[in-house]
């Protein structure tokens, strides 16, 4: 029970705070831009001025995906292994009704973990482009 309520929180925290880091990459880019603040910043900072403009965020953008890839794959993984666990069940209903629920709870996460992300991909860059300074109040 213990190590259901852990997996449940979990879980709970990945789909809250997930989601809202994976779209921290998306327009507007904050800060960066072609106007030269980064590379002006670099060149006085004294480093190289051919240095990428590789964020951090974009970096855990593309973790997220990652993230999203992975669950993808287990999704996946569950429905193989129910489906199997179902047709090797030769008419036991335990063996039934524990594919059904696997079934049924990997469905139900997929649709939470798209949720979240869809959610975020629609409700972040709007946050940003209403809370972001303006490019006047840059310069």
């Amino acid at each position: 029970m213990k190590i259901k309520k852990i997996l449940f929180f979990t879980l709970l925290a990945g789909l809250v705070f997930l989601p809202m880091i994976a779209f921290a990459q998306t327009k507007p880019n904050i800060g960066l831009g072609d106007d030269g603040l980064v590379k002006d910043a670099v060149k006085e900072a004294g480093y190289n001025s051919n240095t990428t403009e590789t964020t951090f965020a974009s970096t855990l953008g593309a973790v997220v995906k990652i993230l999203m890839n992975f669950s993808g794959v287990i999704f996946m993984s569950l429905m193989v292994y129910a489906g199997f666990l179902w047709m090797t069940a030769r008419g036991e209903e335990a063996k039934v009704d524990k594919a059904q629920s696997i079934i049924k709870a990997s469905i139900i996460g997929l649709v939470i973990v798209v949720s979240a992300y869809s959610i975020t991909f629609f409700i972040v860059p709007r946050l940003l482009t209403e809370t972001a300074p303006k490019e006047a109040a840059l310069e």
